[in-house]
C-alpha cells in the first residue's frame, strides 16, 4: 500500500511516498522556500512582466496583464516556486487571477494522493528505514546505481541531464537505464527539460524499446522525443518548483544544518546533549535563533555545540 510518511521538522517539512517499504517520491520544503504553487496573493505590477507581493518578494508573470498600468494593484496565483541556480535564484512565477486570496500550501497540504502518516521524533525512524539518507545522498551526489549500470544525474540551468554507464549488451542496458531514469525523475521531483544520454543503439527496434520503457514507467503528463542515432532522448515535464537535487546542491550548508536539527530532535533524552558539527553548519544554525528556540520547545533542552 502507498503511504506518505510526513515530518514537520525544524527548518523544513519533509515527506516520502513509500510503496513496498521503499521511497518512490521524496519531498522537502524548507521554511524559507517562499511562495508555493496554489498561493493567491495581492501584489502590485512593477514592470510589464513583474509583480511585487506585499512581503516585498517579486514574481515573474507568464504574460503582461492587459489594460493594467504600472503600480496598479493586482491579484496573482503562484504557478512555480523559486528555483535556485548556481549564483542566482529564478523568482517564482505566477499569473493574473481573480480567485480568493489563499496562503501558500504547506507540504502537508500537498500530500493528497495517498494516506499520510505523521511521524514523531520519539518514534522509530520510519523515514530512515525506508531509505531516506540514501535518497538524499543520490540527490546530493548524482550517483544512482541500478542493476548492471549506473546513472549520473547533473542539474544545469537549461535541463537536468542523466548519463548512462554500464556494460554490454547495450540494448538491455539502455532499457534498464530507462526504468531507472523514470524512477529517479519521480523520486527526486524533476520537472522541466530532461536529457538522457543512453548508449548509442543500432537500429530502430532497440531505440523504440527504450522509448516504450519510458512511456510505460514515467507517470504523465510529459512529452518526449524519440531516441536519436546518438542515443539522446529529451523529456519535458511540468515544473512547479526545484527538484530535490537542485534544492540540496543550491545550499548544501543549509541542507546539512536542517539534517543536523533532525538528528538533534531525535536524540533520546538520556543521551549526551553535546553536538559536534562543521563550523559552517554550526554557524548557520546559530544564525537562525528561531530554529534553536523550536528545538528547545520540542526537546526541553538546548544543544551544546562542541568547538
Amino acid at each position: 500500500m502507498a503511504e506518505w510518511l510526513y515530518e514537520a521538522g525544524v527548518g523544513e517539512e519533509r515527506a516520502a511516498l513509500v510503496v513496498d517499504d521503499r521511497i518512490v517520491r521524496a519531498r522537502i520544503l524548507p521554511d524559507d522556500a517562499g511562495p508555493q504553487p496554489g498561493m493567491v496573493a495581492a501584489a502590485r505590477l512593477i514592470d510589464r512582466l513583474v509583480a511585487r507581493l506585499d512581503d516585498g518578494s517579486e514574481v515573474a508573470l507568464d504574460r503582461a496583464p492587459a489594460g493594467t498600468t504600472l503600480g496598479a494593484a493586482i491579484r496573482i496565483e503562484i504557478t512555480r516556486a523559486t528555483v535556485p541556480e548556481a549564483g542566482r535564484r529564478k523568482p517564482p512565477r505566477g499569473r493574473i487571477s481573480d480567485a480568493a486570496l489563499r496562503p501558500s500550501p504547506t507540504l502537508r497540504d500537498q500530500l493528497t494522493d495517498a494516506p499520510v502518516r505523521q511521524l514523531r521524533a520519539h518514534e522509530p525512524d520510519a523515514l530512515e528505514a525506508a531509505g531516506w539518507s540514501e535518497v538524499l545522498d543520490e540527490a546530493a551526489s548524482g550517483d544512482i546505481a541500478f542493476a548492471g549500470g549506473a546513472l549520473r544525474l547533473t542539474p544545469t540551468p537549461a535541463m537536468t541531464l542523466f548519463d548512462v554507464d554500464g556494460g554490454a549488451p547495450l540494448d538491455a542496458l539502455a532499457v534498464r537505464a530507462a526504468l531507472a531514469v523514470a524512477a529517479a525523475i519521480e523520486r527526486h521531483a524533476i520537472g522541466g527539460s530532461i536529457g538522457i544520454d543512453f548508449p548509442t543503439l543500432s537500429g530502430r527496434t532497440p531505440r523504440q524499446a527504450v522509448a516504450d520503457a519510458i512511456d510505460a514507467h514515467l507517470p504523465p503528463p510529459f512529452e518526449r522525443t524519440a531516441v536519436n542515432g546518438f542515443g539522446f532522448l529529451q523529456i519535458v515535464r511540468p515544473r512547479t518548483g526545484p527538484s530535490l537535487p537542485e534544492l540540496l546542491r543550491a545550499d548544501p550548508i543549509g541542507a546539512a544544518a536542517r539534517a543536523a536539527l533532525r538528528t538533534i530532535e531525535r536524540t533520546p533524552p538520556g543521551a549526551s546533549n553535546n553536538v559536534r558539527l562543521p563550523d559552517a553548519v554550526r554557524t548557520r544554525i546559530v544564525q537562525r535563533p528561531g530554529w534553536l528556540d523550536e528545538v528547545v520547545r520540542r526537546t526541553g533542552r538546548m544543544p551544546i555545540f562542541d568547538a
